[in-house]
């Protein structure tokens, strides 16, 4: 599909989630844009339309299956702006020759800090006690029954460790003091690798980790492996006391075995920033739920960060039309 040299013939681009203006003004530049947003039912028809002439798609969060890709029999590249890869059928891409690029990297420290936000929130009590505040209940120095627990010193199990575990790892050990257990399918050689880390985070089997942190952070990548790994055999494993955080993907969570855990089971707390079905649901329990800090999937979610991932977005869809192959492009030949 790439093609050595540059190819300065101007191609047709379906922008399928709105861009910062500086980012939709480059595409424009070199190419045929279409801006077009299929979760809007008056953009659906202009959606397909542009879909059945696409070389070139960009934007997040729509599930590009192998049904709309029969409909894009011209389309070369898909560019995500986004990190995680879940919503597209990668599959079916590899079979079409479709080269998927998304954004790792630029998201890594503002996806950390939300984590460690919500480690921080659900231990302390934060939002309970700052909606305590707002509701006029404060009227009288709390007592024990509002206090929160430290975070400091406590053992922390990270799930995954990409850049993202890393880098919360990092949070945890050198600016908390908190031992770090850490699960993932090769372990890292921190020495190397992460100096300032090493003697201070440990590769740990599963089972091993979920028994004794005493907060557990997801920060994996949802895949075929990962899907609904936490349920109520691992729920039950946990700590009594312990704090569950999930900053990954909502469907690595078996959402009804956590539920559980928090009203029948010993887990103190959880602090949630992706859920199964986005947005939440009015009914679900988690919603109210009072042992649950939730967010609406914030993680990224910063002027700064969101601006750099869709600068690079765009500039693997421009790489990649020119004949080029970014270095942010997903390797499909491993799926």
């Amino acid at each position: 599909m790439l093609n050595p040299g540059a190819d300065t013939a101007r191609k047709k681009i379906l922008v399928f989630r709105e861009l910062p203006p500086e980012q939709l003004t480059r595409l424009q530049a070199l190419h045929e844009v279409t801006v077009a947003n299929p979760r809007l039912p008056e953009q659906v028809a202009a959606f397909h339309a542009a879909l059945a002439s696409a070389q070139g798609m960009i934007g997040s969060s729509y599930p590009v299956d192998a049904t709309l890709l029969a409909g894009a029999p011209h389309l070369q590249v898909i560019s995500s702006v986004s990190v995680g890869v879940d919503n597209y059928d990668l599959p079916a891409l590899a079979a079409r020759g479709i080269l998927l690029c998304h954004t790792p990297g630029v998201l890594t420290e503002t996806t950390a800090d939300t984590i460690f936000s919500l480690i921080m929130a659900s231990s302390r009590r934060l939002v309970e006690l700052a909606n305590h505040v707002r509701e006029g209940r404060w009227t009288s120095n709390i007592g024990e029954e509002l206090f929160g627990w430290d975070v400091h010193g406590k053992t922390l199990g990270i799930l995954g460790f990409g850049r993202i575990g890393q880098a919360l790892a990092r949070r945890a050990a050198l600016g908390f003091g908190m031992p770090v257990l850490y699960h993932s399918r090769h372990p890292v050689d921190l020495a190397q690798e992460l100096p300032a880390l090493a003697g201070k985070a440990r590769h740990t089997p599963l089972d091993e980790l979920l028994q004794r942190a005493d907060i557990v952070a997801a920060v994996l990548p949802l895949s075929s492996e990962t899907r609904r790994l936490m349920g109520a055999r691992e729920f039950a494993l946990m700590k009594p006391g312990a704090i569950f955080v999930n900053g990954a993907r909502g469907a690595i969570v078996q959402e009804e075995a956590l539920l559980a855990a928090l009203d029948h089971g010993t887990l103190r707390a959880a602090g949630l920033d992706v859920f199964a079905t986005e947005p939440l649901p009015l009914d679900s329990p988690l919603r109210t739920h009072p042992k649950v800090t939730a967010l609406p999937h914030i993680g990224s979610a910063t002027f700064e960060t969101r601006q750099a991932m869709a600068a690079l977005a765009t500039s693997n869809l421009l790489q990649a039309l020119a004949g080029e192959r970014p270095a942010a492009a997903f390797e499909l030949a491993y799926v």
